[in-house]
């Protein structure tokens, strides 16, 4: 994925070129380097599809997610890469698309067909975790990615709401003969929870064996199918649903969220040690720092940080993982998953743009963590 430095080049390797040749053109195209990756786009097999007419060249440039935050840029890049290269006159055509990578080496086929399950987790409840998910899945989703979201807080399952699908039920189907839950569709995403099998109205009451249990029914039993992410909304805190999902699934990396506060910091500084503990060791993808500050509708330029300043911004800096960004105290927010319409659905700039910007960080880091980092794998665990 794309990072901020995009072009390089010599001053000697300018030169003017009245033929269009492919040989030229991937030439051209080696002076295109993705900083992320430390590697050129031809080298990264980035550059696909190359058609040449004449004075007439297209192609194609494969980023490694659709929600990339520098798509313009690199296309800007490769164009003035052809121009100084090949022919200031050409006339160029750039086609950018997305396949999103995956370094799962499993061979289970435990949702297979899943390229990068994220994990969204905090130390403690009413940090906004579910929000958080909801909109970063409905975001990728925008960017054009395959996205799913498995609501795995069995106790307290929030997801159907925020998506207004209270009351539907999952429909059957057969898959190699076996009979399978279908997620339901909403908004693009598909959308799995235990709310969405019992009576919302009735407290679920099952002790933890019953609780794991019902996760890897929805790990084994739904069909997920095609998807490039799959957001797994955990449950507060460091339990056995934390566990069983290490255990079960291959998860590419974890998503923390806080708030400012000093309890909800410690509480958060616990989720992300469980996750870096030596047998469990999944990487972390960054830390999100919700309900950051209050800015006023009649007052946009202030910001009024209610419960502290800094502090998640701390607390990834403690641990040396990547601090994805600030979610601030904005009305739209609240009221669209009370509604069941959330804020990345609205068109209120300030909430939408914040959770676009979010979703496009955490896609390029869970890229370079697939070309940086070992495989994925399931997490073995001794007594």
């Amino acid at each position: 994925m794309p990072g901020k430095t995009i072009l390089s080049f010599t001053q000697n390797k300018q030169q003017d070129l009245i033929m269009i040749t492919e040989a030229a053109v991937l030439k051209a195209l080696g002076n295109v380097d993705d900083p992320d990756f430390k590697k050129d786009i031809v080298t990264l097999n980035m550059v696909k599809d190359i058609k040449i007419n004449g004075n007439e060249l297209e192609f194609t440039v494969e980023l490694t997610t659709p929600a990339c935050p520098m798509k313009d840029l690199i296309r800007n890049a490769c164009l003035n890469a052809i121009r100084i290269f090949v022919d200031k006159e050409a006339k160029v055509t750039i086609n950018m698309t997305a396949r999103v990578n995956t370094n799962r080496i499993d061979g289970s086929k435990v949702l297979s067909g899943v390229k990068n399950i994220i994990a969204v987790a905090s130390g403690k409840g009413g940090v906004g975790k579910s929000t958080v998910s909801t909109n970063l899945a409905l975001a990728l989703a925008q960017e054009g990615a395959k996205v799913g979201i498995m609501d795995a807080d069995i106790y307290g399952p929030s997801i159907p709401m925020m998506f207004g699908i209270q009351g539907e039920k999952p429909m059957m189907r057969q898959v190699d003969g076996k009979g399978m839950i279908e997620p339901i569709e909403r908004f693009g995403v598909k959308v799995m929870s235990i709310g969405l099998l019992v009576d919302p109205q009735q407290a679920v009451i099952w002790r933890g064996p019953m609780a794991t249990s019902a996760i890897r029914q929805f790990i084994a039993d739904v069909y997920w199918g095609e998807l490039d992410y799959l957001i797994l909304d955990l449950p507060p805190g460091t339990g056995d649903i934390h566990l069983t999902m290490v255990q079960t699934i291959p998860i590419t990396g974890a998503v923390i969220i806080t708030t400012p506060q000093a309890v909800a910091l410690a509480d958060a500084r616990k989720g992300i040690m469980m996750f870096k503990q030596g047998q469990i060791n999944v990487p972390i993808i960054g830390v999100i720092e919700n309900m950051s500050y209050f800015t006023p509708a009649e007052l946009p330029e202030n910001k009024y940080y209610i419960f502290g300043k800094g502090g998640g911004r701390q607390l990834a800096d403690q641990f040396e993982v990547p601090f994805l960004g600030e979610v601030p105290i904005v009305q739209s927010i609240r009221e669209g998953g009370d509604r069941g319409f959330p804020a990345v659905m609205n068109d209120e700039p300030i909430s939408k743009g914040i959770f676009m910007e979010l979703a496009q960080e955490i896609a390029r880091n869970v890229s370079m963590r697939n070309n940086n980092l070992d495989p994925t794998k399931v997490v073995t665990i001794s007594a």
